[in-house]
């Protein structure tokens, strides 16, 4: 089914869905965004989570944690939380998904309900903090679904509804670490998949921008700067004249070459102690991003042969020269899904039937879905009301929160 042919559908629409309790979405998101949950201090979030699912009604063995937070980069104190919700398993199974932590600015978040004249009903901190809507209203969508479907098998033991999948991921916000080390045997099969993290509901993304992370250490060497400059090799002009190559040459910011499309960026520069010494040492932190996975290599190539040869012609004294180390990771691969796979399609369907104009988009940013996609998991990723995120100026847009919640009580919940 194509996107109009969606849209005109004689489907049912979303005047005939099953009410949400809207007034207790609402509350699940503000008590979610009080609880603090930094990528890597996870507990205490999974842990209010978990008692959410067992008070809705969530068989406390449907519940389960992974140990990625042994894995990842940084020394996590909790793992994905897994979540299967058992049903008729001849119809296809669903994986719903959203990450648990947050930025740290957004630790201490007061949330508070506002009227704002432009944006309609919104949610924002009361105080100098973020507000955490990435991704706490994802959690928060996911938990509404849940509550409604049990909500909704308590009232007809005889509704047959499809099994489902629930993932609340860690540590989305330092490179999808979580979904990078998600144990997919906990999961089980999964025919569709909707990760929940974004803005407007409308944006359906089906695909996304892969990176990779450069680490770089230039050494140079040390020398009295008002003695005897020349007998050094300063690790600052060298970083300096690779970064000028790399700029001068289109291999910096938007990199655009033979119709192929990407980013670069070095975001960390570090080295030197005093103004008196020939800095020995620079450490570079920096980033690829393309769509497609030979052009990002291709850039990062870029990089280390811009590093090698100014490392060649900077010379102290007699021909000295420095040295570098470089190493790259795949922080997460390009993918880009079908708009006729079966995630975009219901999804269309049922933005349709908000009425809504739904759109698809790849993302030229990271996401869970990157990394889903690699364990064998299609996902598409959907708003959930988010703005302004990573600022003290974030909010929520609640109109477009409550939407998210029904449809996806509408994806594992139909009646």
């Amino acid at each position: 089914m194509s996107q109009s042919e969606a849209m005109n559908a004689d489907a049912k629409g979303a005047s005939s869905w099953a009410a949400i309790d809207e007034s207790a979405a609402l509350d699940r998101f503000l008590e979610l965004t009080r609880i603090p949950g930094k990528s890597g201090d996870e507990a205490a979030i999974s842990s209010a989570i978990q008692k959410m699912l067992v008070r809705a009604g969530v068989d406390p063995d449907w519940i389960q944690s992974d140990d990625a937070g042994t894995k990842t980069r940084l020394d996590g104190n909790a793992g994905n939380l897994i979540v299967t919700l058992p049903g008729d398993d001849s119809l296809p199974r669903t994986l719903l998904s959203a990450h648990m932590d947050t930025v740290p600015i957004c630790v201490g978040s007061n949330p508070q309900i506002r009227d704002d004249d432009e944006l309609g009903r919104i949610v924002v901190a009361d105080g100098p903090t973020g507000l955490g809507a990435d991704d706490r209203s994802g959690c928060a969508v996911i938990l509404s679904a849940i509550v409604e479907r049990l909500s909704r098998q308590a009232k007809n033991p005889n509704l047959r509804l499809a099994p489902a999948a629930i993932t609340f991921l860690i540590q989305e916000e330092v490179g999808l670490e979580g979904a990078r080390h998600l144990d997919v045997s906990k999961v089980g099969r999964v025919d569709r998949a909707f990760n929940f993290d974004g803005g407007a509901l409308d944006k359906i993304r089906h695909g996304a921008i892969g990176g990779e992370r450069i680490q770089v250490t230039i050494h140079g060497h040390a020398a009295h700067a008002g003695v005897a400059p020349e007998k050094g090799v300063s690790a600052i002009v060298i970083a300096s004249e690779a970064i000028s190559s790399l700029h001068r040459n289109g291999w910096l910011g938007l990199v655009e070459k033979d119709g192929r499309r990407g980013t670069a960026n070095v975001g960390v520069f570090q080295g030197g102690d005093a103004t008196n010494v020939i800095t020995p040492e620079v450490q570079l932190r920096a980033e690829a991003r393309s769509h497609g996975a030979e052009f990002r290599a291709e850039i990062v190539s870029q990089m280390r042969a811009a590093i090698e040869n100014a490392v060649q012609s900077v010379k102290g004294v007699q021909g000295r020269t420095g040295s570098f180390e470089f190493s790259s990771r795949v922080d997460y691969e390009a993918f880009r899904l079908a708009e006729d796979h079966p995630s975009v399609l219901a999804a269309t369907e049922l933005i349709s039937q908000l009425g809504r104009s739904p759109q698809c988009e790849v993302a030229n940013g990271g996401l869970d879905a990157n990394w889903l996609m690699l364990h064998g998991i299609e996902a598409v990723t959907l708003g959930c009301g988010q703005a302004s995120i990573h600022t003290v100026d974030e909010y929520l847009m609640v109109d477009e929160f409550l939407d998210a919640c029904r449809l996806a009580a509408e994806l594992i919940a139909p009646v």
